[in-house]
């Protein structure tokens, strides 16, 4: 009779405890917070965010009476507010590679496949996980930065509102960029499974390829430039480009948005063939 009951109760039981995203989802969360790395990259991210614009903003009010007419004329404090990207894409982007390729070389992606045997759940729920994650702090630290440079350059009268044109979208760009980065680096750690091999092939492809392509002849770099990952996904913060060579705001996040999907897709096709 007992031995009928729980015969009985178990495919019940078992379906209780099935595998669903929510559940991958919370065991993705554990993961990331397990991680030591997890906290000291996103420390660094939101330090960088948060506080190299104010200091870059500090050292231009110092010597602005120093500054040539140009230079003055250059300096936008809501580019200014957002520049603090510059360092946090470096610790968003590594730690993306970080959060799958880690898990590959110590073989612990082998019990997270026995435990979602479909595999696929992983990388969305490692990617959910990691761009919420990501997108909450760096809009927080994008609104703390652009506060701060406003106050400093008040003095000189230099300060943007942020419902001035395009502030805004510039404050709220640079966490959708940073997303969007954290993605791309997760999606190349998932599709290369090794840490180094990930990272350097984020370096070649945002920094790199920009240098390969500006020893081009200006008549075929000036076309190339605009469609480059880093240049097409930075135009979503920027209000002053240097040239006239850019694409519009949201076309350029369009860009490189495509970039990340493609090496998400390429990711997700490899993860789902290949063994662990």
């Amino acid at each position: 009779m007992t031995s009928a009951t729980v015969e009985g109760r178990l495919p019940q039981r078992t379906a209780v405890r099935g595998v669903t995203f929510p559940r991958v989802l919370r065991s993705e969360w554990t993961k990331l917070w397990s991680l030591r790395s997890t906290r000291w990259s996103l420390l660094a991210a939101v330090i960088g965010m948060a506080g190299l614009g104010a200091l870059v903003a500090v050292f231009q009010m110092n010597r602005w009476p120093h500054m040539d007419p140009r230079e003055r004329a250059h300096f936008n404090s809501i580019d200014a507010g957002v520049g603090g990207y510059h360092l946090a894409q470096l610790a968003i982007a590594v730690l993306g590679v970080l959060v799958i390729s880690g898990e590959y070389s110590t073989g612990m992606i082998r019990s997270s496949f026995m435990a979602v045997p479909r595999r696929l759940p992983v990388l969305w729920a490692k990617l959910t996980t990691y761009g919420f994650v990501t997108f909450v702090l760096m809009l927080a630290s994008s609104f703390i930065s652009f506060f701060a440079v406003q106050a400093i350059v008040k003095r000189r009268h230099l300060q943007h509102a942020l419902s001035d044109p395009h502030a805004l979208r510039a404050v709220i760009g640079a966490a959708l960029f940073l997303t969007v980065l954290g993605a791309l680096g997760l999606g190349l750690g998932a599709l290369i499974r090794n840490t180094a091999g990930g990272i350097a092939a984020f370096v070649g492809l945002l920094f790199v390829l920009p240098g390969v392509v500006a020893i081009l002849p200006s008549s075929i770099g000036d076309k190339i430039n605009p469609y480059l990952p880093l240049n097409a996904g930075t135009t979503v913060l920027t209000v002053r480009f240097d040239d006239s060579h850019h694409l519009a705001a949201w076309a350029g996040f369009a860009v490189f948005c495509g970039y990340a999907a493609v090496v998400i897709g390429a990711a997700a096709i490899a993860m789902a063939r290949r063994d662990a």
